[in-house]
């Protein structure tokens, strides 16, 4: 028999081992106060809520490499500050903002949890917000706040496909990974709506 049975008891507590921690954690949290009661209570509810309300499982699951893990957080930290900049002064310089695009962008990974960490990733970045997400044809759908010419509409392109790359390296299978060799999609399939 081969075939998905389904799981034995020790390997779903296992898997929900972590989510239950972080409902107590919340909930102490939430309290703000260490105590029995609320250590005990948050462990009842944390139970009842993952048995009452179970969550689907992640397909593939997140695999952590630590130098991409950096790489990821160092890129992003750095972004995080240049975008910070770079948007405020544009909102107090002479003339504003003249043209902001939507873009879309055809990713290259498959995966559900990665294609949100990428989507949460752009969109904590001042200057651009993910808007969409069109799940089967795995593009992202983005609204760029300043934009100067068809050049730099490409090189913001050229900057996500580099952050999915940043994202999958850090936190992808190996096939995700080598999923990263293939060109995003044959045809060009971004379009760009300028806005005065």
């Amino acid at each position: 028999m081969t075939g998905p049975g389904p799981e034995r008891p020790t390997h779903q507590v296992r898997h929900q081992l972590p989510l239950l921690v972080w409902l107590v954690l919340v909930w102490m949290l939430l309290w703000g106060t260490w105590s029995w009661a609320n250590l005990i209570s948050g462990s009842v509810l944390a139970v009842l809520v993952t048995v009452l309300l179970p969550l689907p499982p992640v397909v593939g699951g997140a695999r952590l490499h630590p130098v991409g893990l950096l790489v990821f957080f160092g890129h992003f930290v750095v972004d995080l500050v240049l975008s910070a900049a770079q948007v405020a002064w544009q909102t107090i310089r002479p003339g504003g903002i003249r043209h902001s695009a939507i873009i879309r962008v055809q990713m290259r990974t498959d995966s559900d949890l990665l294609l949100t960490i990428v989507a949460e990733a752009l969109t904590l970045v001042p200057g651009s917000l993910v808007i969409d997400m069109d799940r089967p044809q795995r593009t992202l759908a983005m609204h760029i706040l300043h934009v100067r010419d068809l050049a730099d509409v490409e090189r913001r392109r050229a900057a996500v496909l580099a952050e999915e790359e940043r994202v999958v390296r850090a936190f992808g299978s190996a096939d995700d990974i080598a999923a990263l060799a293939h060109a995003p999609g044959a045809a060009a399939v971004g379009t760009e709506v300028w806005t005065p």
